[in-house]
């Protein structure tokens, strides 16, 4: 029999059932990529990321969704970070090593932050942006500007709008689900959100993040790491004013209030930050036949 033990985390939470729930393997080794899938698909959270040793950084993760792996995502690299650091003496400065690179983290009041992977890659959307509002059960005149790829270490649309009551409308149409775009991991995600508008205080943005499952139905994400670091990268290629600091608010209609803090550097860098709670241990036993 073998044991792996387990924490579960909130991460980018603000109480404690709140933010966006992790589950961290503490050591992975010894552990097949089927079978870190079928724990991932166990555990149903929207990502479970294993710790394994690194030779380039404080340690290496792999983050697996439900149904496939990630190249990065954020709340499993700061909720990772916790764990590496407290099995490690309480380093407050770390790097983890991830497909998509290398991310440093540090933590400073209460906060854990890291630093995007890579810096933004923009593109075109090639669906009319009237065809994606009508996607999203909203108007033309309900959008701020053309929705956008960008990837900071994992490729999503971003969807910016005029005011939060947009984003709380925003629904993602699962029967138009054919006709929306894909991307570079064959993922169908939107990320809604409105910057700075005038029914929210400056500096606050309000999002929501949609996603496709594998069955076709589609779900709701209460924090999005990855997609804060991307809204990074759209405020650079909206050229607004940098140094920037924002606080992204999401999670509201899945009553799990989440704060994602995001930096926008003058020197372009992007960090995302957030508060981890840990609220539970345990150990998989794993015999005989996995997968």
């Amino acid at each position: 029999m073998r044991e792996y033990a387990y924490r579960i985390l909130n991460v980018f939470a603000e109480s404690t059932f709140g933010g966006n729930p992790l589950c961290v393997i503490e050591d992975g080794q010894g552990l097949s990529d089927a079978e870190m899938q079928a724990l991932a698909l166990q555990q149903n959270l929207s990502e479970t990321v294993f710790i394994l040793p690194s030779s380039i950084a404080s340690a290496r993760i792999r983050i697996f969704t439900p149904g496939m792996e990630m190249a990065f995502a954020g709340h499993p690299s700061l909720g990772a970070g916790q764990v590496v650091s407290e099995l490690n003496g309480g380093a407050v400065n770390l790097t983890l090593e991830c497909k998509a690179g290398i991310v440093p983290l540090s933590y400073q009041n209460d906060i854990w932050n890291l630093t995007a992977p890579q810096l933004p890659i923009i593109r075109d959307c090639p669906v009319p942006a009237t065809e994606i509002a009508r996607m999203l059960g909203l108007t033309s005149a309900d959008l701020l500007a053309q929705p956008l790829w960008v990837n900071t270490g994992s490729d999503q649309l971003l969807v910016a709008v005029q005011s939060v009551d947009a984003v709380r409308r925003a629904r993602l149409d699962a029967a138009l689900l054919g006709n929306w775009p894909v991307s570079s991991l064959g993922r169908r995600t939107a990320y809604v959100f409105a910057p700075e508008t005038e029914d929210q205080p400056a500096g606050q943005v309000t999002a929501r993040y949609f996603f496709a499952r594998p069955d076709g139905s589609v779900g709701e994400d209460p924090a999005t790491g990855s997609a804060c670091a991307n809204l990074g990268g759209w405020w650079l290629a909206q050229q607004r004013s940098i140094p920037a600091r924002l606080w992204i608010w999401q999670g509201e209609q899945m009553s799990r209030p989440s704060c994602l803090y995001l930096e926008i550097g003058a020197d372009q860098q992007i960090r995302v930050g957030g508060k981890v709670i840990e609220i539970a241990r345990g150990h998989f036993r794993i015999e005989g036949k996995t997968v």
